[in-house]
């Protein structure tokens, strides 16, 4: 059997918002257009550029802001680490000038109104999420190189098969959550420690300390910079922060001057069921406003479900123990972590992780399993019940349509990511209460449900916005 090896910073990208299929996907198919032509020694020659977006990245790629994407992609900008504050005057930057900077090398005309076309009656066979680079040289060569963004940052370029890297031996190769399940019954490692060492196949034990300890950090940011962050979100739905005030209402209207100051203010405050449930809440809404003004966010394993995973861990952090002392642990953040991105990866080797292929339930539901199982495993559950959380969170999401209004991923998807997050929670309660054993329903068994669940989805609810709330709710948006 053919092994799939699928790192932690796979499944976890830091990147920006609003969507991991539709912005941060084109984003990085537009960079490696471009490089491919610079490798190729045909950057110069480049005289003229097109973008033409197909199927779910036409419908709403407006909202989703894959316009903006790709134009960064093609000026070469790092989604990572490209200061997110400059995204809107470089795009302002290129329409005025009608000029873009290939990899920030070769200069072309570029209007960004007539250069990125949306065929938003024609979907590619492959995939919803497809986009195609055209590109003219000075010598009357023309280049056309076809992508598809596949669900949370990954792509593939056309005719590309997608391979086992020879490179990498897993010394513990996993495809399914049976798999899983053997290495850690004939090891009796747990499921952050098969994962910690499969990762080492890639890099040093120091590296990837620091890279989870680095998304890690990048989530609290994105959560505090979340809950103090007040207005209107962009895009046209006037839809209002919420975060932000709800803080307030839990702590006062009080500035704390860093992330730890307010974390110590948010334990001090109490431990009741409804104090915790909003915090969780406002955790979630905090990521996903920030994803939806395309802030900087931890794909977890998508945009569109940043929340969950955050808002869970900091429900582990701030609530699950008194001193707080071993929670707040770097190892402990890593264990967690790592036991969530091995669920998310077999979800994405036996279903999908896209929208655009499998609706909300690819998205919120798979981030809620992810979030399940590793707070299972990091309360001291074990193996299987860790399986089994991450069984029970997605059982409860078969069936999740996306159905984005105007094609933003704010309504209802900020909304759906507190919903996720507490569903997670639920369920790692009802397996620490659990016998695995006995259960009914396995892990691969909902996997492949939620497969089955996707492919006889109607193509309206994955991501196009042409069918549910996006259809019953009236608005009226701004032409882009």
């Amino acid at each position: 059997m053919l092994y799939e090896p699928i790192s932690v910073f796979d499944m976890l990208k830091i990147g920006v918002g609003p969507s991991s299929s539709h912005t941060l996907g084109p984003w990085r198919a537009a960079e490696r257009f471009v490089n491919e032509l610079e490798s190729k020694g045909k950057l110069e020659q480049v005289g003229q550029v097109k973008v033409v977006l197909y199927g779910s990245l036409a419908k709403t790629g407006v909202g989703h802001g894959t316009g903006i994407a790709v134009q960064m992609g093609l000026c070469g900008y790092d989604p990572v680490t490209f200061d997110v504050e400059q995204i809107t005057p470089a795009i302002n930057r290129i329409a005025q000038e009608q000029q873009i900077v290939l990899v920030g090398k070769k200069q072309i005309t570029f209007n960004p109104a007539t250069d990125i076309q949306f065929l938003f009656t024609e979907t590619l066979p492959y995939h919803s999420n497809g986009v195609t680079f055209l590109a003219a040289l000075n010598n009357g060569e023309h280049i056309a190189e076809t992508y598809y963004s596949i669900g949370g940052g990954f792509v593939k370029k056309e005719g590309e098969e997608v391979v086992a890297d020879a490179s990498v031996s897993l010394p513990f190769p996993i495809n399914d959550a049976d798999d899983l399940l053997k290495w850690c019954i004939k090891t009796g490692l747990s499921i952050h420690e098969i994962v910690y060492e499969n990762e080492q196949a890639w890099r040093k034990e120091e590296e990837v300390r620091a890279g989870i300890l680095k998304i890690w950090q990048v989530m609290k940011e994105c959560v505090y910079r979340g809950c103090h962050t007040t207005g209107i979100l962009p895009g046209g739905l006037n839809v209002h922060r919420r975060a932000a005030s709800l803080n307030r209402k839990l702590i006062g209207d009080v500035a704390y001057s860093n992330y730890e100051e307010w974390i110590a203010a948010i334990q001090n405050g109490g431990n009741s069921f409804k104090y915790i449930l909003d915090w969780v809440s406002c955790f979630a809404l905090a990521v996903n406003e920030e994803n939806a003004s395309f802030g900087r966010v931890v794909t977890a394993p998508t945009n569109g479900s940043a929340g969950v995973i955050p808002a869970v861990l900091h429900y582990y952090t701030v609530f699950c123990n008194d001193s707080n002392a071993e929670q707040n642990s770097e190892q402990k953040i890593i264990d967690f972590l790592m036991t969530a991105s091995e669920i998310g990866s077999i979800f994405k080797k036996e279903s999908t992780i896209s929208a655009a292929m499998g609706g909300c339930q690819a998205e919120i539901g798979v981030s809620s399993s992810m979030a399940a199982a590793a707070l299972t495993e990091a309360l001291g559950g074990t193996q299987k019940q860790a399986l089994m959380a991450a069984e029970i969170a997605m059982e409860h999401h078969l069936g999740m349509t996306c159905d984005p209004i105007g094609g933003l991923v704010q309504v209802p998807c900020i909304e759906r990511n507190t919903m996720g997050a507490i569903k997670a929670i639920t369920a790692s309660q009802l397996a620490l209460q659990s016998t695995p054993d006995f259960a009914r329903v396995s892990l691969d068994e909902v996997i492949k449900t939620m497969w089955d669940t996707a492919q006889d989805m109607n193509f309206k609810y994955k991501e196009t916005a042409d069918g549910g709330l996006a259809v019953n709710v009236p608005l009226s948006l701004p032409e882009c």
